[in-house]
């Protein structure tokens, strides 16, 4: 059974509430990823994806150096533990058409799991694009 530790990125680049959206966007950029966690210390307290950024910030005219993480987050974070199975792992992305999920253990955040990482393990391939196949189709809708 391969569980989430197994294929986690341990090194997560993460924002404060009050950072502005620029700094998440330019970790976005220099990671390529479409989100970042928020984090107070180490709990984790949202995420900011590069769409929120561009609906609640640009699109709205706001000048995102002046606009807060905080102000554009989604607050209810779905996350799963390092010991969670890679299997339900990809489940969970799929039932929430999400591509990335915090892994924290004892209310702080050890990692990231994104679909690409369970994609790398052969076992979990039509799973992890299952999970992107059904987040791809929500999101048309």
């Amino acid at each position: 059974m391969t569980i989430v530790r197994d294929v986690m990125t341990k090194d997560v680049k993460i924002c404060a509430p009050h950072d502005p959206v620029t700094a998440a966007a330019k970790i976005m950029r220099d990671i390529n990823c479409g989100s970042v966690p928020i984090c107070e210390g180490k709990k984790v307290v949202g995420m900011i994806t590069d769409r929120d950024i561009v609906l609640d910030c640009v699109a709205a005219g706001k000048n995102p150096g002046d606009v807060h993480c905080h102000d554009c987050m989604t607050t209810n974070v779905i996350t799963c533990s390092s010991d969670t199975d890679a299997h339900e792992c990809a489940k969970m992305m799929a039932d929430h058409q999400i591509r990335r999920i915090p892994v924290v253990d004892s209310g702080e955040l050890v990692g990231m799991c994104a679909i690409g990482d369970l994609a790398t393990i052969n076992i979990h391939v039509n799973e992890a694009g299952e999970a992107l196949s059904r987040i791809s189709e929500q999101q048309l809708h």
